[in-house]
């Protein structure tokens, strides 16, 4: 009884469990969050062989060869840089012991098996997950505009009449502005700490 138990809070099951907060500490992946950077665990799932730990910042994905063999791999992908996209929460049928949740980090699809028990959480990181989704399409169509905007200042100031004199000074005060707006811009539409919104959805 108590073997299985173990097994379930641990994550040791065949289909992957969400660990509770002050369990954080037992997974391997704990050891990996950049803490001295603010980084904070807000979900961690774990299976036999996987632990897919959720921070502000970043998914941590410890990737395991197989339950039995002891090789990992680590793979970190931030949120600003690897977009998530296509979010998909598949729920048990009568017969099912798990439930799925999917979604694309950048060009990776991963697709999560996780105990039914959980679906209560699950919910909670789809919700979550949706949310980073569209704050983060949101923000790439705002700098697209952004940057479209540039452009034509850009085009239009170009066919103004210059005098040969001022026309060098008027290039480099030109590039100047557009660099310091452009990065001005970047900073205002990318979000590289998410934490608002995971302490919004998440409530374990």
């Amino acid at each position: 009884m108590f073997g299985k138990v173990a097994a379930d809070m641990l994550g040791l099951s065949d289909v992957g469990t969400v660990i509770k907060p002050e369990n954080y500490d037992k997974a391997d992946a704990d050891d990996y969050v950049m803490r001295e950077d603010n980084e904070k665990i807000y979900f961690l799932i774990k299976s036999k062989s996987d632990e897919y730990c959720f921070t502000n910042k970043a998914l941590i994905h410890l990737d395991g060869t197989s339950a039995t063999s002891k090789k990992r791999t680590l793979r970190r992908y931030p949120y600003y840089t690897y977009k998530i996209s296509d979010v998909v929460l598949e729920t048990a049928g009568t017969v099912d012991l798990d439930v799925e949740i999917k979604f694309n980090i950048g060009s990776q699809p991963y697709s999560i098996d996780v105990h039914k028990k959980h679906l209560e959480e699950l919910k909670d990181l789809y919700k979550a997950l949706l949310m980073i989704a569209e704050i983060s399409h949101e923000n790439e169509v705002a700098l697209g505009f952004a940057r479209q905007s540039l452009d034509l200042a850009s085009t239009t100031l170009t066919r103004v009449a210059s005098t040969e004199n001022n026309l060098v000074d008027q290039f480099k005060g030109l590039n100047q502005a557009a660099f310091s707006w452009l990065v001005d811009s970047r900073e205002k539409y990318t979000v590289k700490d998410f934490g608002p919104v995971f302490e919004r959805y998440i409530n374990n």
